[in-house]
């Protein structure tokens, strides 16, 4: 049996388990990786759509590995549990509350099976009972703060839930989905080393439960808690690592699993998404469009994901493609929060920071835990020079996860507004240390370091260096470290960095300030060192401008021609204008 045709039997067969145990989101998720494993190429006719650019098969553009076999399958390899099945026992009972828990019905669920016995039967017993909990949660937290609002309400059934569920692992009676449950339980509790145990033992278990990879990754804050699991080797594993580097931002170790994954899974539009993510971090913004248009065209009525898309529209400013985005997704669902969320950018790219602000509450409202309307809020918020509530937004965010640089990023930039650069530099640092490689994080830092209340330029000039390094596009670090440098008498350096800087607005075929800014400095530095053919060519190349520095080139060549032995003065007059 091929291996690909091994993946199949075993997602196949995960299907029908997860769907089973009410397990509907891991249930569709191994269902799409299903469809995603590469058939017959030949076959794959999917329907135009309004989105064509760049959907010459994208996903031949990313297969870079051609590899036949199942990734990380062969080595201890894991097949497909056959899980004990109790209809004979309690078939008619788990049929009824089943039926119940699809009803959302889950405490009359969990009373149809509160004596039955099978290991079905308890781990949906245990699973009502736990969204249950959850339910009156929420609705606790709306009843005494608000939909927005913070509040200490608990799930009440976590202590009861783990006692039991404890019992059982102790007695050796637990099985897969119920060690999942039990993860998410002491997760909940905050007992996070033993959750990551026992969310271990359930995929080394049974590895098709992708809640189970999902609970166990969001448990893993840095590479040495990742690298100390002790997990089986299966192609799930793979899936997990390449979403767990995603989120300790290794973007590139992120984007090559994925792409080995895309060997087998070669039609899997979630493993294209993920990539799309992937590159959007590293700021490769035309591949993640390209990416998300082929996704539309393939699946017109995704809204998963989506959101990310309206990000790369809104900052390449596409008003009329994140318009259409926009209606697709308001026409498909609209009250999903990544439609919120995107109906909430094109307002702000319009410039209606109000009407945005309404749906990104709109969106949290709707899943008060969803990061970017949190973010993106507080952006709003700014532009709106309402600054504490862009500041509440953002430590909300942060709330959620630490890790988000975008939010610490934000509320440094709120500080500054504030005029506060003490405590502006504070989250620029947090935002710098979870992503070091973005060069506008260096820069926020670095004119936070050029403050009157600051004014630490050495500081300054080393975060403008780390800009330059990291691939600044705004063009920005280099002409600041010119001048600085020129400010502290370093005419050497500055010389060094505005002929950086020159060279590369000749690279990029960009006029300005700064280029006339450059020339300047360079053929009085150059006049001043005796460098006088060096200097007379910057100052010709002055002569195309008009202003006051084409008056002072004219006087510089001048002097220059006096100043050279043998050479009579130069009739300056006659050079076109």
């Amino acid at each position: 049996m091929s291996s690909k045709e091994s993946c199949r039997n075993e997602l196949r067969t995960a299907i029908r388990q997860l769907s089973d145990r009410c397990l509907y989101s891991a249930s569709k998720w191994a269902a799409e990786q299903l469809v995603g494993i590469e058939l017959d190429p030949a076959k794959y006719t999917p329907a135009n759509t309004r989105f064509q650019r760049g959907s010459s098969s994208i996903r031949r553009r990313f297969r870079t590995n051609e590899i036949t076999s199942t990734p990380v399958a062969g080595v201890s390899y894991v097949s497909t549990p056959v899980m004990e099945e109790d209809e004979i026992v309690d078939g008619d009972f788990y049929l009824l509350a089943k039926s119940y828990f699809d009803c959302r019905e889950h405490r009359r669920a969990a009373h149809v099976l509160r004596d039955q016995n099978g290991k079905k039967s308890v781990f949906l017993r245990c699973y009502a009972l736990y969204l249950a909990g959850e339910k009156r949660k929420e609705e606790e937290m709306i009843e005494l703060e608000g939909p927005l609002g913070k509040s200490d309400a608990v799930n009440r059934e976590l202590v009861s839930l783990e006692r039991e569920l404890s019992t059982f692992r102790k007695n050796g009676t637990i099985d897969p989905f119920c060690l999942y449950l039990y993860g998410l339980v002491l997760k909940e509790k905050g007992s996070e080393n033993l959750a990551r145990t026992v969310l271990v033992e359930s995929v080394n278990s049974y590895p098709w439960n992708w809640n189970a990879w999902s609970e166990l990754q969001s448990l893993c804050t840095t590479i040495d808690i990742l690298n100390s699991l002790n997990l089986n080797n299966h192609w799930m594993k793979d899936f997990f690592l390449a979403g767990a580097y995603h989120e300790l931002r290794m973007h590139s170790e992120s984007l090559t699993k994925y792409e080995y994954l895309q060997s087998t899974f070669s039609f899997s539009n979630y493993i294209q998404a993920q990539i799309a993510k992937a590159q959007y971090s590293l700021r490769e913004f035309e591949q993640v469009e390209v990416i998300f248009e082929e996704l539309l065209r393939i699946d017109p009525y995704r809204v998963e994901d989506m959101d990310m898309y309206s990000n790369v529209l809104y900052a390449k400013e596409c008003f009329s493609a994140l318009s259409y985005l926009a209606h697709r997704v308001f026409m498909t669902d609209k009250y999903r929060p990544e439609s919120c969320c995107i109906i909430g950018n094109y307002y702000s790219l319009k410039g209606q920071h109000e009407k945005s602000v309404v749906y990104f509450r709109r969106a949290l409202k709707l899943n008060k835990n969803y990061l970017s309307a949190w973010t993106l809020m507080g952006h709003e918020y700014v532009e709106m020079k309402n600054t504490p509530a862009a500041v509440d937004a953002y430590r909300r965010a942060v709330d959620i996860n630490p890790c988000d640089y975008r939010a610490w990023y934000g509320l440094g930039q709120a500080y500054e507004m504030m005029h506060m650069p003490f405590y502006a530099l504070h989250y620029f640092r947090k935002s710098v240390f979870l992503q070091p490689n973005d060069s506008r994080l260096w820069i926020a830092m670095a004119q936070c370091y050029e403050t009157e209340q600051l004014h630490m330029l050495e500081e300054a000039i080393k975060c403008y260096r780390r800009a330059a390094n990291c691939n600044d596009r705004e063009a920005i670090a280099l002409n600041q470290l010119a001048k600085l440098h020129k400010d502290l008498g370093r005419d050497e350096e500055a010389a060094f960095y505005y002929k950086k800087d020159l060279e590369r607005m000749e690279a990029e075929e960009r006029e300005g300030p700064n280029m006339v800014e450059a020339l300047m400095f360079l053929a009085t530095h150059c006049r001043t060192h005796d460098r006088f053919e060096e200097a007379e060519v910057y100052c010709t190349r002055l002569l195309d401008y008009t202003g006051p520095e084409k008056e002072t080139a004219k006087s510089m060549l001048r002097g220059m021609r006096t100043a050279q032995s043998g050479f009579p003065p130069m009739d300056i007059e006659h050079f076109p204008p």
